[in-house]
């Protein structure tokens, strides 16, 4: 093995064999570990969410008992919404989905640019805000090292997740357990030691609601009161991460997605509810250089060195699972990238596994994007919640939206029970609109604007190279017909391969027009030269062949039927000819693995391969089309072989 090789794999680890059957049940995951590496993010944003929601309340925090309970039930509300998306969606896809196959496909690719936009910042600002946590438990002189110390922890968590998602899940495992464990105890602490105060706290509210409705105005108090819910919005973020993976979730996948979401919905009310209870029960104020919940904690726990280093550990959990939320980004963010490029909206290497079985082109993307942002913004977290906050709000009106419009296509069809999911379904994208709405209209001038200008450049982009697979598929659909010549329904006599003779060897990509294109020109360029034709074939395993077993039998089915046209087309016309593939995630090395085979059993062969030829060759036509034949012509050069590369015009 090169020290290339052993390098990689030290790094990212050893190759895994999508055809075991015991690799799908590896790679997917129960509901435990799911919440885990899917509910940080929700889970996380309870650390800034309810805090926001207070701070905006002012000097009127009776009123924070209608924010607290209107956000535990939001939570629960959204979680319910998408249940319904997963049971529709089982395969993933989630908001992306949903809003392509219910709305429209114009719809789709702008909650799927949302979605992208918005998990390239989860990465950020989890980065950004989990830095800021710590480094504000150090010494003001190791402050100017925060920049470096955010980009050297962005790098390691892109290279955890090349290696795997149970990998990177086994590794912050602990953080998010010790984070649960401590703040739930805290909450309830803080909750049974002020019990005098909760049982009085229901009538005080009313009280003093009647109060500030009378200095105020009935609806200023609303107003304020709904102002206040909505800019606590980034409780909500993550939410949707489990509807968009279910792929990736242990069979029955619909049942571990509901109970995913149950444990995400409970968590997170739970959390953030408690957090604006506890605000409101203790008194907190805010204090300069510290969040609510530091002084909360503060105050619950006292004095003591005892207390110190629990609350010392307290925090050192939540600036843990803040980096524990970035690495949801990377696990949910290139599955949305994946079943873009599967519809054409991004391009096609962005649905390719590693040997790992990682969507890596997707990873790193994230990775460098996150990393652009971070060095942008400075990390700084005033600025990336703000950019943050929005398109989540996006994807989950248009979710919903989708959903109200299913139910009353498929009223009385799809369920008996439709009318309360209409009903159900139309009251949350009510919700979920009025806090895109105030957030829209609080936080525009503040840097929403720019989350905006973000998302459209993302859909524009997207556009283009929709356009253009368009363009490039219906040619080759035409292709396909004219040049897919009929093969006789009785199969002829094969005539004998000779190992010997001259060998044309066709690597046969996934259109029949442009294998039948290599080898009319091969038949054309070298009349009756070559005795021998031999055919090969890679199966690649990509996000679509890896959703489970009967898809992976599927892509073996469409690759060797493929093949065997070509072959039992050659023996029509007398032509000796055999066809041999493999399977697997990269296609080079598969190939030429092939290559080797075939010349020591045909030593005197050449390779053929054909390219697509565009007018207008330039960086973005190899970006969007893979470079494989010139790939296998610079290995088989290495191996002392020939490759013809045939162009073809499109």
């Amino acid at each position: 093995m090169r020290w290339k090789d052993r390098l990689k794999n030290l790094v990212i680890g050893e190759p895994i064999n999508p055809f075991n059957p015991q690799v799908l049940r590896h790679v997917s995951l129960v509901a435990l570990l799911a919440w885990i590496a899917l509910g940080a993010d929700g889970l996380s944003s309870s650390c800034y969410g309810p805090e926001e929601a207070f701070i905006a309340l002012g000097a009127n925090t009776p009123l924070a008992l209608y924010v607290a309970l209107a956000t535990a039930i939001t939570v629960f509300v959204i979680s319910i919404g998408y249940n319904q998306v997963i049971e529709l969606f089982p395969s993933g896809g989630g908001g992306y989905k949903v809003a392509t196959q219910l709305l429209g496909s114009w719809v789709g690719v702008v909650s799927g640019a949302a979605l992208l936009v918005d998990y390239a910042l989860t990465i950020t600002v989890s980065v950004a805000s989990g830095a800021d946590a710590f480094f504000s438990m150090l010494p003001a002189a190791f402050y100017p090292y925060r920049l470096a110390a955010e980009v050297g922890l962005l790098v390691f968590l892109m290279v955890l997740n090349l290696r795997g998602m149970k990998e990177s899940i086994r590794f912050l495992l602990p953080i998010f357990l010790g984070f649960v464990i401590l703040h739930f105890g805290l909450i309830v602490y803080g909750i049974l030691a002020h019990r005098k105060g909760l049982l009085a706290i229901i009538p005080d509210t009313v009280i003093r609601t009647r109060e500030l409705a009378s200095v105020m105005g009935w609806l200023p108090v609303l107003a304020l009161t709904l102002h206040a819910y909505s800019l606590g919005g980034g409780t909500y973020t993550g939410l949707e991460a489990v509807s968009n993976n279910v792929n990736r979730l242990s069979e029955p996948r619909v049942s571990t997605g509901k109970w995913t979401m149950f444990y995400m919905a409970v968590s997170l009310s739970f959390t953030a509810g408690g957090f604006i209870l506890l605000y409101l029960l203790w008194n907190v104020k805010p204090a300069v250089g510290e969040t609510l919940n530091a002084v909360v904690f503060r105050a619950i726990l006292g004095d003591s060195p005892l207390a110190q280093g629990v609350l010392l550990l307290t925090l050192l959990l939540e600036a843990g699972l803040l980096f524990v939320a970035a690495n949801t980004g990377f696990l949910a963010g290139p599955s949305v990238l994946a079943n873009m490029a599967m519809d054409g909206w991004l391009p096609n290497r962005f649905r390719h596994l590693s040997s790992r079985l990682v969507i890596q082109n997707g990873v790193i993307l994230f990775g460098i994007s996150a990393l652009l942002l971070l060095i942008w913004s400075g990390g700084r977290v005033s600025l990336l919640v703000i950019l943050y906050s929005i398109n989540v709000f996006v994807t989950f009106t248009l979710s919903l939206l989708g959903l109200s419009v299913y139910w009353a296509k498929h009223r009385g069809q799809a369920s008996p029970h439709w009318k309360m999911r209409l009903g159900f379904s139309v009251f949350a994208c009510l919700v979920t609109a009025g806090i895109l709405g105030v957030t829209l209209y609080s936080k525009f001038w503040s840097g929403g604007w720019l989350t905006i200008i973000l998302t459209c450049v993302v859909v524009g982009v997207c556009c283009l190279i929709r356009r253009h697979y368009f363009k490039i598929n219906r040619k080759l659909a035409v292709l396909d017909v004219q040049l897919k010549l009929p093969v006789m329904a009785e199969k002829a006599v094969a005539a004998p391969t000779d190992p010997l003779a001259p060998t044309a060897v066709i690597f046969v990509g996934k259109s029949f027009g442009v294998g039948m294109h290599t080898l009319l020109s091969v038949t054309r360029l070298f009349p009756r030269y070559f005795h021998n034709f031999v055919f090969l074939g890679f199966g690649t395993v990509d996000v679509k062949s890896f959703s489970g077993e009967r898809a992976l039998h599927r892509m073996r089915e469409e690759e060797h039927r493929m093949l065997r046209y070509f072959v039992d087309y050659c023996h029509q016309y007398g032509m000796a000819a055999e066809s041999a593939c493999e399977f697997g995630t990269d296609t080079v090395p598969g190939l030429v693995h092939l290559a080797e085979q075939v010349c020591e059993r045909f030593p005197n062969s050449i390779f053929f391969a054909s390219k697509l030829v565009f007018k207008n060759d330039n960086w973005i036509t190899r970006l969007l089309h893979n470079e494989t034949p010139n790939t296998l012509q610079r290995q088989l050069h290495l191996l002392g072989r020939e490759l013809v590369i045939l162009p073809m015009r499109i």
